[in-house]
């Protein structure tokens, strides 16, 4: 069965684009070698810096950062010096193939013309996609819709509490009565309590709103005031005891702590209204089966 990159070199990124074309057999028993690193970390290759040549082809800097961008290259805890190393290993093995299917004509095919269409039409809108979203994420932007946001947020109250879970009505009373009668909640809870997730922490569940917790839990919850002890409460869990430590207006999240969702938004929101424009701006014509959309307007994305 064919390989489409040299094992001769042995890098790490040859090997895994060639895994598809190996039976799980073969996978199984051929470990993956790995490049040594050298002890010092080189600086990247500068754009133009010519780091390899194949056959009098150069292979650049800007080469290795454009294949260090491709998600199937990900190399995750392979550290910087190791990477570069595998990464002109696998360009040269791109190039031994590539230069290898020039040479068999493979490019002349209709098919790999279709693809190379393809794909030229796809990498291109992915760029100006990428550069209209950048002129939309902009500082001001970004701080109006936060402004903007936050005016429409209205006060939440939220709650910290502790509680301890058993499975039986009997035990609950018992425990809130040893509670009520002085016992230190954050103790009992580490003792009895079935909740493996706060038991640990003395049953402590941290701040909650009224919405994230189940209702029969939430309701008991908000009507405590800070310091009081429940009566056994019931949930599809089990039963419950519980405490409320503090209440409080629930703050509202800074502007550098929502920063990173607003520009996500931003950046999505841009390449959507691009796409519709410019399918509003052109004509497209259907034909053929399924000319018609399901939504029987053409001019829907």
């Amino acid at each position: 069965m064919p390989i489409p990159f040299s094992l001769r070199r042995a890098s790490a990124l040859a090997l895994i684009l060639a895994a598809p074309c190996l039976s799980g057999a073969a996978l199984a028993q051929t470990p993956a070698p790995t490049a040594p690193a050298p002890a010092t970390a080189p600086a990247p290759a500068s754009p133009d810096t010519v780091v390899a040549r194949v056959n009098g082809q150069p292979i650049t800097g800007a080469d290795l950062a454009i294949a260090g961008e491709d998600p199937a290259l990900s190399l995750p805890g392979v550290d910087e010096a190791a990477k570069q190393n595998l990464l002109v290993d696998y360009m040269v093995d791109l190039k031994v193939g590539a230069q290898a299917a020039e040479a068999a004509k493979v490019g002349d095919s209709p098919d790999f013309k279709r693809k190379l269409a393809y794909f030229r039409d796809k990498l291109l809108l992915d760029e100006y996609l990428e550069r209209e979203a950048k002129k939309a994420v902009s500082p001001e932007a970004a701080k109006a819709l936060y402004d903007q946001t936050v005016k429409s947020m209205k006060p939440e109250e939220e709650v910290r509490a502790r509680h301890i879970l058993v499975e039986s009505e009997d035990e609950a009373k018992k425990i809130a009565a040893r509670i009520k009668g002085g016992e230190d909640f954050a103790k009992v809870a580490g003792e009895v309590s079935k909740d493996p997730g706060s038991k640990t922490e003395g049953g402590d569940l941290g701040w909650f709103t009224q919405e994230r917790m189940v209702k029969p839990f939430a309701d008991a919850a908000f009507k405590l005031a800070p310091g009081q002890v429940s009566d056994p409460v019931k949930t599809q869990f089990g039963w419950h005891v519980l405490r409320v430590e503090e209440k409080r207006t629930k703050p509202v999240p800074t502007f550098d702590e929502m920063k990173e969702q607003i520009d996500q938004y931003l950046t999505r929101k841009a390449q959507q209204d691009t796409i519709v424009k410019l399918r509003e701006a052109a004509k497209v014509e259907r034909t053929g089966s399924g000319a018609t959309p399901a939504s029987g307007d053409a001019k829907k994305p």
